[in-house]
């Protein structure tokens, strides 16, 4: 624990936590049961992770249909506690920090001054003045830096980074609140969605958030890294779960028009351009607030999409889109087939004038143009339940 008004970060411990196979290369604590799981592993953000055991489409149905299981301990974890921890946090990140109430999460993002995304993160209220931040595996270091700069103006405000202390799993599915609840001593499943609470699982001390990144009800759980194996083991037991890798995540993700830092997201796209003003609070002094306000007044250069394909084609990373009459307008960020949805699908930008509903596009495949269209956003939407 730091003292308040320190700003704590220590390489060695990140790396004597997570063992280190060369200079980029880090592996979660559950790197040997991956191994042991036939996980088929592959670098990611500096990481060996797991894109699939089985196969990406039938860990991605799991998900669907029953519970799937994601080890997701790459990502960074910020503790923000004292009394200017709001504050810091209001300044930092775009959304209402005053407004979120305690044992709840939001979306959120960190901007740099010309409006760019620095990262998108998610903002969880543990107590009045104590805030789990989590942020991408990609960006721990640049995130750190970019809060170091912003916090020397919040001298009361305690910030500390506790990557290495926590490992997350994300236990996602229509049966996962069955599934965890023999294991913990509340009531997963009366937890309403974006909420967070401590909880005992098998006698070991974790937190649980009704929260994910699959477009689905689950749950992602905090748990110490050294005790981390015997919850992803105990999930296991139950035959109604399977383990996912990163390959299900992104299929997943598509389907539910969630961004993806480095695909939607980037430090010169602004959440607006990303059509998630919902996560920018309509007035405050967080940091790119004055460019933001100003693209609300002039509106965006470029506009996210949704894309179906109507010929017989996959959208990927990087295909140029044009217009109906062959004028290049934007560029393919993310594509697939969707397996639960069995199309193919996409999200890019475009110029905001082709951005209706039912606009007719053509995405140049290789040296082809293949037909596609605008479509509502999202592609899938999970039941309620």
């Amino acid at each position: 624990m730091s003292l308040p008004g320190v700003v704590s970060f220590n390489p060695q411990l990140r790396l004597q936590y997570f063992l280190m196979t060369s200079e980029q290369s880090y592996r979660t604590p559950l790197y040997e049961a991956h191994l042991a799981l036939g996980g088929r592993m592959v670098p990611f953000a500096s990481w060996e992770m797991p894109v699939q055991y089985s196969s990406i489409k039938s860990e991605h149905r799991a998900v669907r249909t029953e519970a799937g299981l994601f080890d997701v301990s790459h990502m960074g974890e910020f503790v923000f506690r004292g009394e200017q921890s709001v504050d810091l946090l209001q300044h930092l990140t775009t959304n209402d920090v005053n407004s979120l109430a305690v044992g709840f999460c939001h979306y959120s993002f960190i901007l740099n001054a010309s409006g760019g995304i620095v990262d998108d993160t998610m903002v969880y209220r543990r107590t009045l003045d104590d805030f789990l931040v989590v942020v991408n595996a990609a960006n721990i270091q640049k995130d750190w830096d970019h809060i170091q700069t912003v916090a020397r103006q919040f001298p009361c405000a305690d910030i500390v980074d506790e990557s290495q202390d926590w490992a997350l799993l994300a236990l996602q599915g229509p049966a996962a609140f069955d599934v965890i609840s023999p294991h913990v001593d509340v009531a997963p499943s009366h937890m309403p969605f974006h909420t967070i609470q401590q909880a005992r699982f098998d006698q070991i001390d974790v937190w649980i958030a009704a929260s994910g990144y699959t477009g689905e009800n689950g749950l992602e759980i905090f748990a110490p890294s050294d005790s981390v194996q015997g919850i992803w083991n105990a999930l296991l037991d139950d035959n109604s779960v399977s383990p996912c890798g990163l390959g299900a995540r992104d299929t997943l993700r598509l389907e539910a028009s969630l961004a993806l830092y480095g695909h939607e997201l980037d430090d010169d796209t602004t959440p607006l351009e990303a059509r998630l003003g919902f996560a920018v609070a309509a007035s405050g002094s967080y940091v790119g607030a004055e460019a933001i306000t100003q693209q609300r007044a002039e509106g965006p250069q470029k506009s996210l999409i949704m894309i179906e394909m109507v010929d017989r084609a996959i959208p990927r990373q990087g295909y140029p889109i044009q217009s109906s009459s062959g004028e290049s307008i934007g560029v393919v960020t993310s594509g697939s087939l969707a397996p639960w949805l069995n199309k193919n699908i996409g999200m890019g930008y475009v110029d905001p004038s082709h951005t209706s509903i039912g606009t007719e596009l053509w995405i140049q495949v290789r040296d082809r143009a293949m037909a596609a269209s605008v479509v509502q956003r999202p592609f899938y939407s999970r039941p309620k339940r």
